[in-house]
């Protein structure tokens, strides 16, 4: 079962985060599945770690194109990044305090929507930048 399916309408233009976004959606889509199939807490929790882990790491690789490049909205953009971080990080700690009920629907819709408007919207507007850079 999957939460979303990558297409053409989630790519910036970017080879190298358009494949990190297509990780990304893979590992919300593995975190769905454990939710859906009620998997064993251990399970569920390595998926959530996995997935904050990379995104953390898909973060620090956006950023580093930022810097590189001089992107002139980094700031707000990585603004965005840390809500978002901080926003994951409070349901893993009450995931792993015991709170299971945390990974329920209303969490995976979240990151979906999230993840949609933020490539769709903020990442598009970096993705011009980056191509004038000659970032790949």
């Amino acid at each position: 079962m999957t939460l979303m399916a990558w297409n053409d309408a989630f790519s910036v233009g970017v080879p190298s985060i358009d494949k990190e976004h297509q990780r990304l959606i893979g590992l919300l889509n593995a975190l769905y599945d454990a939710v859906q199939s009620n998997q064993a807490k251990e399970k569920l929790g390595q998926v959530l770690d996995g997935l904050i882990a990379y995104t953390a790491t898909h973060f620090k690789t956006e950023e580093r194109y930022f810097a590189q490049t001089h992107y002139p909205d980094a700031e707000r953009h990585s603004r965005e990044h840390e809500e978002l971080t901080r926003q994951v990080l409070e349901v893993q700690r009450r995931f792993k305090a015991g709170e299971t009920a945390t990974l329920s629907m209303e969490v995976m819709n979240f990151l979906k929507r999230w993840l949609v408007n933020h490539i769709q919207g903020s990442d598009r507007k970096y993705a011009p930048h980056l191509q004038s850079k000659g970032i790949k």
